[in-house]
């Protein structure tokens, strides 16, 4: 797995794991700000995903070698990001833009299709008209 990749299989699941426990992380003490980002601290994010993702079990150790600081790890693995604001940027993304009918012109809103007879059922007495 190349680094591109693991950055995004790390984002993914992160935003994931955020989405599925929103409930209780959004109050759990581990909010922080960081390079002007509200978001978990990082070692609570490097620790949830050493759970998650193996791959980042076996890199660790050789990525702390070089640095111990969490704030920097978050960072290079590009998830030094609010996940609120970043999962409202995927949802927006998802919805797309959004399509309005154009209006349609007052004179045709009021024409009657008298020629359509429906089922032949009438609503109103729930008979049957022949």
């Amino acid at each position: 797995m190349d680094t591109e990749q693991l950055r995004a299989s790390l984002k993914a699941q992160w935003l994931q794991y955020y989405r599925a426990n929103r409930s209780w992380l959004t109050r759990l003490g581990v909010w922080v700000n960081c390079d002007g980002q509200r978001r978990p601290s990082s070692s609570f994010i490097l620790a949830t995903l050493s759970v998650l993702e193996p791959h980042l079990t076996d890199l660790l150790p050789l990525v702390v070698d070089l640095s111990n600081n969490p704030d920097r790890l978050v960072r290079v693995l590009g998830l030094n990001f609010n996940p609120e604001v970043e999962m409202e940027a995927i949802q927006s993304a998802e919805l797309g833009p959004l399509r309005i009918l154009p209006a349609m012109p007052q004179s045709q809103a009021t024409v009657l299709d008298e020629s359509c007879r429906g089922s032949g059922r009438d609503e109103f007495t729930d008979v049957w008209r022949e």
